[in-house]
This record gives structure tokens, C-alpha cells and sequence, in this order.
């Protein structure tokens, strides 16, 4: 197999006239070209060029060549142009809240590529204080996280959510639309160990003499569902999480919200990033979902 730097100090030796020049031409020494002109001809058992003192002369061999030669490397350079002029693609690297639900992450991805949206995205999944912290080191673009009064980051709120139980359909409360901590008393409850608001939470029941069985303790949302659905315990939650077979009263006096948005990293334009199609995509996703009321109650 020919190599491509061979055809180029064959054409070079052609359209400088000598060896020496053609170095040059080449970016490389004089012997280093002698060499390569030298693999050419055995490669092709002919010789390419008979060495006078003032130039050198082609022989028919290498006439024949030339024309192959040209046309190849100009192929090679018309390639190179081509990924050249081809735009890389853009990348975002964007922190996503555990507490998020996965389905939001899902329909945001399969969204992009119904709008072809052809933007690289490495997603990163923290609790609210490791995307913070990535942010403000400038390892995350962006993060769709909790939006906080004093936030030190450039944000922008998309949606505002209470909290509320989660407990299987079936259960004796599930068809009450709010509930007195008090009459959890007997329960067991499963702990989502990432929530925003487990202290909080916390304290509110053992305030009421609440001090239940746990009978999971679990850092995915999803698997909380799964195990509540099934009868395990019950659970506080996001207004956004909702499952078939899962019923989602309110909390008596439980007046907990979170606000919802994104936090653009300290190193970015926040008005550029905010115009890139992979984030209005995102922003237009997440104000949809509250904008759907959150039936708290499913069948």
C-alpha cells in the first residue's frame, strides 16, 4: 500500500525541481525525502526520476503516476476540507437534580431527537448541593435544579410544586384529599434518603408522635414508587412524582414548596445558553409539566 506522504514528496520533488527544495516544500530534511522517494520506487519496482546536477528528469514511469497522484491527493485534500467545514456538534454538560423525576429526563431526551436537535449532552445526576458545587467549579454548563432566594448563580424559575404523600391506591386514607400527620401514627414508611426536605419532613411527624417503622431507605425515586405501589409503606414526595396505583393526598399543615429552574455555571453566558435549542427544549418541558395540575390522585 502506498503511503499518502509518499505521493506528496513525489509531487513535491515534481513542482519544486530538485530533492533539496522539495524538502523544504515538505517540512522535512533532504536525506528523509531521499528515503521516501526511494520506498516509492521499490513499492513500484520502477524508478520515478533520473538526478542531474541542476534538476531532475521523470521518467515514463513516473509521467504515468502523476496524473494518478494529483487526483488522489486532490481527493484527500477535498475530504479534509469537508470535516473542516462541518460544524462539531455542541455539548452541554448538564446537572440534573436526583429528585427529578426520570420520566422528565426521558421525554426531554426522546424530544430532542423528534426536533433534531443535534446537541451533545452529558448528563450528570447530583443532589442539590454536589450540582453547586460542580457549577461554581465550572464542571456543569447548567443544572435543572432547586431555585433558592438567595441562589449566587445567574437562574431562571420554571415551575413552583408542593409536597405531598404518596401511599398505594387501595390504602384506607388513599381517597382522602388531606391528611393530619397524627393518623400516620401506625404506619411504615420508606426514607428517600437524596430528598431536599428529609429534615424538615422529619420533624414534622415526630412533632406529632410519629415515630415510625422504616421499612426501606432508598436514593431512587422510581424504586419509592415501585415500593409503595406495592404495598410496602408510604412516603413524602414531589407533587411531579406520579405512578399508576399510587394515590398523592396532601399533608395537613405541610406547607413545604420547592421552585424549580435552571442555574447557569458561574464560567457561562447565561443569555447565550439560555437561547441553545437543548435548553429551550428543557425550559419548555418543565413549565409544560406544571402546567398539567399534577393529579394527585391516579387510577
Amino acid at each position: 500500500m502506498i503511503d499518502r506522504y509518499l505521493l506528496r514528496y513525489f509531487l513535491a520533488v515534481i513542482d519544486q525541481g530538485n530533492f533539496s527544495k522539495a524538502a523544504a516544500a515538505c517540512n522535512v530534511s533532504q536525506p528523509t525525502l531521499s528515503a521516501g522517494i526511494a520506498k516509492l520506487e521499490t513499492l513500484l519496482g520502477r524508478p520515478l526520476f533520473i538526478r542531474t546536477n541542476r534538476r531532475v528528469e521523470l521518467t515514463a514511469a513516473a509521467v504515468h503516476l502523476a496524473d494518478h497522484a494529483r487526483r488522489i491527493e486532490a481527493e484527500f485534500a477535498a475530504a479534509e476540507r469537508a470535516v473542516h467545514e462541518t460544524p462539531a456538534p455542541q455539548s452541554l454538560r448538564l446537572g440534573v437534580l436526583a429528585s427529578i423525576p426520570a420520566a422528565w429526563i426521558e421525554d426531554y431526551v426522546a424530544g430532542l431527537h423528534e426536533a433534531g436537535i443535534a446537541e451533545r449532552i452529558e448528563f450528570v445526576e447530583g443532589r442539590e448541593r454536589e450540582l453547586a458545587e460542580r457549577l461554581a467549579r465550572g464542571s456543569l454548563d447548567i443544572a435543572l435544579s432547586i431555585i433558592r432566594d438567595d441562589v449566587r448563580f445567574a437562574s431562571e424559575r420554571l415551575m413552583t410544586e408542593g409536597y405531598a404523600l404518596a401511599m398505594p391506591a387501595g390504602h384506607p386514607l388513599a381517597r382522602r384529599d388531606l391528611i393530619d400527620g397524627a393518623e400516620l401514627a401506625g404506619e411504615t414508611m420508606l426514607v428517600r434518603r437524596h430528598c431536599e426536605l428529609l429534615s424538615d419532613t422529619s420533624r414534622y411527624f415526630t412533632a406529632r408522635g410519629v415515630r415510625p417503622f422504616f421499612a426501606a431507605r432508598t436514593t431512587s425515586d422510581d424504586r419509592a414508587l415501585r415500593l409503595v405501589r406495592a404495598g410496602l409503606g408510604v412516603t413524602v414526595m414531589p407533587d411531579c412524582f406520579a405512578a399508576p396505583g399510587v394515590a398523592r393526598p396532601r399533608l395537613a399543615d405541610f406547607p413545604f414548596t420547592r421552585d424549580i429552574g435552571l442555574l447557569f455555571g458561574a464560567h457561562a453566558d447565561a443569555a447565550a445558553l439560555r437561547d441553545r435549542p437543548a435548553v429551550r427544549s428543557l425550559a419548555d418541558l418543565v413549565e409544560s409539566r406544571s402546567a398539567d395540575g399534577y393529579a394527585r390522585r391516579t387510577v
